[in-house]
């Protein structure tokens, strides 16, 4: 299979991506999910299927859907319930992100126009509540009652983790353990799920299961802090601009330590600011130097590096040598990208 990928790609004279060479063992179930989840993404109303379609053409990196089917194909192989599965879980995803767009007033996503800012917030709760019903729908599909409750368990986290992050940046800057509660109702509760639903759909005893999950859990905190880390810096290409997070009136991981370890009272008034979403340009700015100035960027990277070392630590021993060496590779790949 693997080989069938890299003749067609050199082929085609083209160099594949570290994703493409990640996802190489499960290429061709990769396709037949992107035409099941683009099947998906279709209405006869002529509104909801052009906002349907909006949203088809802004297709990511599909990380989570090849987190899926390489952890079926080490417990036993891809099958309908795990593609089912897959786009299941990209649904909520899709979904949770045009909702998260609204709620916080976002104007861009991937590069692009967010969903709210080309059809405006009606358009886009409703949109987001559409992608809802259609998770039940393949959820249902699945014929699975764990894996069902699995996913419903999912987005009541999702919806958590936004609230405690939104009382959060009411009260007093979080700490660090406030901070990876939030992480773990959010990003690591939605990769741990791709992990634990790929291992479930091919029929994995609940020790695989569980080592799936884990491994999922700690590659969406690195993804995550990783995420973070983007904010402090200039680049148009990862879809929002830097220090969107504090002017959202969120603390996250590099500033947190930053604030820990060289308190500054001259910075109180900026960081009430901040909590108020009242933040201006220049108080993002001096915020932003001082993470960098006080090692919060350093302090970060290396929190994330040893989440991801814990990651390939749990894959270590799976029998698979193929799927083995893409999930090692994913993981150092969520710590190393750019975008």
């Amino acid at each position: 299979m693997a080989d069938k990928y890299y003749f067609c790609t050199l082929m085609k004279n083209v160099s594949p991506t570290p994703l493409q060479r990640i996802a190489a063992p499960v290429s061709n179930e990769l396709q037949s999910y992107r035409a099941l989840f683009e099947r998906t993404l279709h209405h006869s109303e002529p509104l909801l299927d052009e906002a349907l379609s909006y949203i088809r053409q802004r297709e990511g990196k599909m990380m989570r859907p090849i987190l899926v089917l390489l952890m079926a194909l080490e417990a036993g192989g891809v099958n309908n319930k795990a593609l089912t599965a897959a786009v299941a879980l990209e649904l909520l995803h899709t979904a949770s992100l045009v909702h998260d767009d609204v709620v916080d007033e976002s104007t861009l996503r991937r590069g692009l126009a967010s969903v709210n800012q080309k059809f405006g917030n009606k358009i886009a709760v409703l949109v987001g509540d559409y992608l809802l019903s259609l998770l039940l729908c393949k959820a249902a599909e699945t014929g699975d009652n764990m894996m069902v409750e699995r996913l419903a368990h999912l987005g009541g986290t999702l919806s958590e983790g936004e609230i405690t992050q939104l009382d959060s940046s009411r009260h007093e800057v979080p700490d660090e353990a406030a901070y990876f509660r939030i992480i773990d109702h959010k990003t690591a509760a939605l990769f741990a799920t791709c992990g634990e639903l790929g291992a479930l759909a091919a029929g994995a005893k609940s020790e695989k299961v569980e080592r799936a999950r884990l491994y999922g859990e700690m590659v969406g905190i690195c993804f995550q802090i990783r995420d973070d880390i983007f904010d402090f810096y200039e680049d148009k290409h990862i879809g929002k601009p830097t220090g969107n997070d504090l002017l959202e009136g969120k603390f996250t991981l590099p500033i947190i330590y930053a604030l820990q370890a060289a308190p500054s009272p001259a910075l109180l008034p900026i960081i009430t600011r901040v909590k108020a979403c009242q933040a201006s340009p220049e108080d993002v700015a001096t915020l932003v130097a001082f993470t960098k100035n006080h090692g919060g960027i350093a302090y970060a990277k290396d929190v994330m590096n040893q989440y991801r070392e814990k990651a390939i630590k749990v894959v270590e021993s799976f029998h698979n040598k193929a799927v083995r060496e893409s999930l090692i590779a994913y993981a150092n790949y969520v710590a190393a990208r750019e975008m």
